[in-house]
């Protein structure tokens, strides 16, 4: 029997350093293993999950669908999340979202899910571990949708946390947390900007370009793996003022791997930015568009806002935590 309670769970946004696109199973199953170093952050899914009166589903998220069975709904994720915990009706569902859902380079798919999945279990009366909120979103993502794509995204949106995450052949993940200072964290996030360039792109068309194509650039895979081990070493040693140069250096990587990544806008903007005080920096995501990225001295920061005055600069802080309920009804 359901729990006829309402729940909701909070779910945060990330944001990738270096390494993004080793999670591809393409290089980690043949040429890994993978790392990745990304960070979550204060932007967020919400997720809430509710007993229906009747024995209909309800599912609102940027458009409303109400439907009488599971099969009938369009949204895939939500669907199979749905079978996969054999809920077959009787429920409300309602998503909101701190950021644009789509396109944004963020992760905010795959938060969507784990936080769905988290709230179900809730409903259901489960607790899970991070470990299996990110294995469930994956079966549903990569294994049971077929959707192209790495595995980072998942397995942030459940830990949370500043983290090198090591990709291996099993299918196994490594969570090593970067131990700092608190002001050497404070230091590395005052010389941080994230900036929403406005262009949204289908991540899912990046994906499957770069996972075909990933045989043929496998040694610059490999470098930005190693800028992912690297970077973790510095931030936990205290050299964090080294993420600039090492930001670029995987910028001008991953920009090799296809077309798609980058285009005339983008450079511009990040040359402008690299101009006016800019250490380094990258587009978040797979690239196309979304948010940039930018590591430069605060006192450089008005600078770089008033050289890139077009794009929106969205404030954020690290966030400690991953996917957790927030509210539990009675």
């Amino acid at each position: 029997m359901y729990k006829q309670r309402m729940i909701m769970t909070k779910t945060p946004l990330r944001i990738t350093f270096v390494g993004g696109g080793t999670d591809l199973p393409n290089y980690y199953k043949n040429h890994g293993p993978g790392a990745v170093l990304s960070a979550a952050i204060n932007k967020y899914i919400h997720i809430v999950v509710n007993k229906k009166f009747d024995s209909h589903i309800r599912v609102s998220y940027s458009k409303t669908e109400i439907v009488d069975s599971i099969d009938k709904i369009q949204h895939p994720t939500v669907r199979e999340a749905l079978r996969l915990l054999g809920i077959e009706g009787g429920v409300e569902i309602v998503s909101i979202s701190d950021i644009p859902s789509g396109g944004t380079g963020l992760g905010s798919s795959s938060s969507f899910l784990v936080g769905l999945l988290n709230a179900l279990h809730a409903w259901l009366g489960e607790y899970v571990s991070p470990k299996e909120l990110a294995e469930e979103a994956v079966k549903i993502e990569r294994g049971i949708l077929k959707e192209p794509g790495g595995k980072q995204d998942q397995y942030m949106a459940a830990y949370g946390g500043l983290d090198m995450m090591e990709f291996n052949a099993d299918e196994n993940v490594v969570m090593k947390p970067v131990i700092m200072k608190e002001e050497d964290r404070h230091g590395l996030r005052e010389h941080l900007m994230l900036m929403y360039t406005g262009i949204q792109r289908s991540s899912t068309e990046l994906q499957a370009k770069q996972s075909s194509v990933v045989t043929q650039h496998t040694e610059k895979y490999e470098q930005m793996a190693g800028l992912a081990h690297e970077l973790f070493e510095s931030m936990c040693n205290g050299r964090w003022r080294a993420t600039g140069a090492m930001l670029d250096k995987n910028w001008r990587l991953k920009r090799q791997l296809g077309e798609g990544i980058t285009h005339s806008r983008i450079d511009s903007l990040y040359d402008l930015a690299l101009k006016n005080g800019a250490e380094g920096g990258k587009l978040i995501g797979a690239g196309g568009g979304g948010f940039l990225l930018l590591f430069a001295p605060p006192d450089k920061h008005d600078k770089i806002r008033h050289a890139l005055s077009d794009l929106r600069e969205e404030p954020f802080e690290f966030e400690a935590l991953g996917s957790r309920v927030v509210y539990v009804g009675e």
